[in-house]
């Protein structure tokens, strides 16, 4: 391919790559059975001078039905593609090189533990032959991770036409593309990925978020949630008892609660006994029996003896006058005056001459003199008798 690399991107047939470090280089490696001396690390030390599989720039395995080998990125990083010259023993890489047999149904994953079904396929082959399939070949995969992994198996019967008969790691060399730091992006990574991606991070060419952080929503994640909407995208609905159906439009917790509900997301009732009302804040009527209403309403469920009405704010007269109290079965007390008294408390609207106090209980008045009323009996007594 005819071009001219220029700074941190390449001019190749009149459009502009760009260009990236290869972060893959002499890292940790793994693969599986190992054969002889051919390591691992042998398909990320640079160099692939050599593509026979026994020179000493390629990697080797077992033949078996299943091959597998992993590079450890250090840390989980922006990838951009993915480059892998896999072994041609130095000979034309037609349908007539044996190698082509072994390379096809290959696959590739990106994943953040050692675990390919824990990451993301980024390529698997299901359509080339061994007159077609390239070498080497560049796997565009725009993802973060920290482990990218080589994997192929002849474990299904039966095998499409051209297929080995066994798998087996004969890689030359395998280059990660990317940035190291997983929150930059464009050239030379130099452009932070938007604020609310989530885990900041990006598409590496088109700066666009593959998550966004709960609260937002759009392709750069810079759109808040419609009211009374929050989480993932913006898509699940405020809870219902939500004061106005608004909420948090990252957690989801109430700005306040509809009457009779309490808790972060107005779920629960009102925990105290003797309140009610918005976020159960209302002390109940005083009235209320036992103190308790209806959370919402406030209305009371019975009222103590001698009040009446929804919140118990009414007295209600006693069917029998002169009575108060519990069933309305107290009498007044005797020197309350026409027998009369306060249905509750039992104190007297008035006294009858010559007493007072709430209960007509106390001194009285005789000739301007107060005297205790045993007293003034026992001195009328002394005057009869004389």
């Amino acid at each position: 391919m005819i071009g001219e690399c220029l700074m941190t991107f390449c001019i190749l047939w009149g459009t502009s790559v760009w260009t990236y470090e290869n972060i893959a280089l002499n890292k940790t490696a793994w693969q599986l059975d190992t054969l002889f001396n051919y390591t691992s690390a042998k398909a990320v030390d640079g160099r692939k001078d050599s593509l026979s599989i026994f020179g000493s720039d390629c990697v080797r395995s077992q033949y078996n039905y299943t091959a597998e080998w992993r590079v450890d990125l250090g840390t989980v990083v922006s990838i951009h593609h993915i480059f892998i010259q896999y072994a041609t023993n130095n000979l034309p890489w037609d349908k007539n090189n044996d190698h082509t047999a072994r390379f096809l149904g290959f696959s590739v994953y990106i994943s953040n533990t050692t675990n390919k079904a824990d990451g993301i396929l980024c390529f698997r082959d299901t359509k080339y032959t061994r007159a077609t399939i390239p070498n080497p070949i560049n796997i565009t995969c725009p993802h973060h991770g920290r482990y990218v992994i080589y994997y192929n198996n002849r474990t299904s019967l039966p095998y499409p036409v051209g297929y080995s008969k066994d798998a087996g790691n004969d890689l030359c060399e395998v280059e990660v593309y990317g940035c190291t730091s997983p929150g930059y992006y464009g050239e030379n990574c130099s452009i932070s990925c938007p604020q609310h991606c989530k885990d900041r991070r990006c598409h590496i060419v088109e700066g666009t978020c593959f998550e966004c952080v709960d609260g937002y929503k759009g392709s750069t994640c810079s759109k808040g949630c419609l009211q009374g909407y929050y989480g993932e995208n913006c898509s699940i609905p405020c809870p219902v008892n939500c004061l106005d159906g608004l909420c948090d439009t990252e957690n989801g917790t109430c700005h306040g609660c509809l009457d009779g509900s309490s808790g972060p997301t107005c779920n629960e009732g009102c925990s105290s006994p003797g309140y009610y009302g918005q976020n159960c804040s209302i002390p109940c009527p005083r009235n209320c029996l036992d103190g308790r209403c209806h959370i919402k309403k406030g209305t009371c469920f019975k009222c103590v003896d001698g009040y009446s009405g929804e919140k118990c704010m009414g007295k209600k007269a006693c069917p029998i006058q002169g009575q108060y109290g519990i069933n309305c079965s107290t009498p007044c007390p005797e020197q309350c005056l026409e027998g009369l008294c306060d249905i509750v408390e039992g104190t007297c609207f008035e006294c009858v001459n010559g007493y007072k106090g709430p209960t007509c209980e106390g001194n009285y008045l005789i000739q301007g003199e107060t005297r205790h009323k045993y007293g003034l009996f026992i001195q009328r007594i002394s005057i009869s008798l004389i």
